[in-house]
């Protein structure tokens, strides 16, 4: 069933916030700043990976040597320029504020109200950014199965436990990110019914990978990078691998 991958990924972040948030109130928080810290680093060690697809075959093939970093590099400087001129960040945090408020039982801290909201953007960046959001979306449109989001959705599954345990519900927030993110993938899979070309997904793979090392300095409290502003760095990323290829 086309769009089951989704649903399925929607419903493992619940239950594993659930999980998560029960677990996390038997912690101290040195331990819930450890499993927080230990995701970053898992997150900056995922970006470098995802950094591998640079040396793509078919990505090399397209742009040439040098045009396989200035392509990446030229997609975060315009997509980060774009997304701040938009308050892509701005209104991220702002929904989850929303959120919260509305989901809220009652009045909460400033503190408390950071901690959902942290979650919720944290969350959603992680859940949305990556090759497997993105191809398994667009292979459950095209009616290749959902398999590979099946596995995406258990991973997040485990992953929202770490999350909430640390931060609590905001995480659970982020399923809706993912429903709308991963839906309109699926649907633009369909309607359109035509794949990627392996050079762009090997641009859009590497782009992830940097805004994946960029979230990973958010959660280590190095840096808040503002990994939303740069979204469109995933759009700019194929559309520069086509537009080096056509030229050359």
């Amino acid at each position: 069933m086309i769009g089951f991958g989704t649903v399925f990924n929607i419903a493992t972040i619940l239950v594993g916030t659930l999980l998560g948030t029960l677990l996390g109130s038997k912690l101290s928080e040195k331990t819930n700043r450890t499993v927080t810290d230990s995701l970053g680093l898992i997150t900056i060690v995922l970006g470098g990976l995802n950094l591998m697809s640079l040396f793509e075959k078919d990505y090399v093939k397209a742009v040439t040597g040098p045009g396989t970093f200035f392509v990446v590099i030229f997609a975060i400087l315009f997509g980060g320029i774009a997304g701040s001129l938009l308050k892509i960040e701005d209104r991220l945090e702002s929904f989850g504020g929303w959120l919260q408020k509305r989901f809220s039982k009652k009045s909460q801290g400033s503190e408390s109200r950071q901690r959902f909201i942290t979650g919720f953007v944290d969350a959603s960046l992680i859940f949305a950014i990556g090759p497997m959001a993105i191809l398994g979306s667009m292979s459950d449109g095209l009616g290749q199965g959902s398999n590979t989001l099946v596995v995406k959705s258990i991973l997040d599954g485990f992953a929202s436990i770490a999350f909430a345990a640390s931060l609590g519900w905001g995480v659970a927030a982020s399923a809706i990110t993912v429903g709308i993110w991963q839906g309109l993938l699926t649907a633009i899979a369909y309607f359109g019914g035509a794949g990627i070309p392996g050079a762009m997904v090997a641009a859009i793979t590497a782009t992830g990978g940097i805004l994946m090392l960029g979230i990973g300095l958010r959660l280590l409290n190095l840096r808040k990078v503002a990994v939303a502003d740069m979204l469109p760095a995933l759009v700019l990323a194929p559309l520069f691998t086509w537009l080096v290829s056509s030229l050359l």
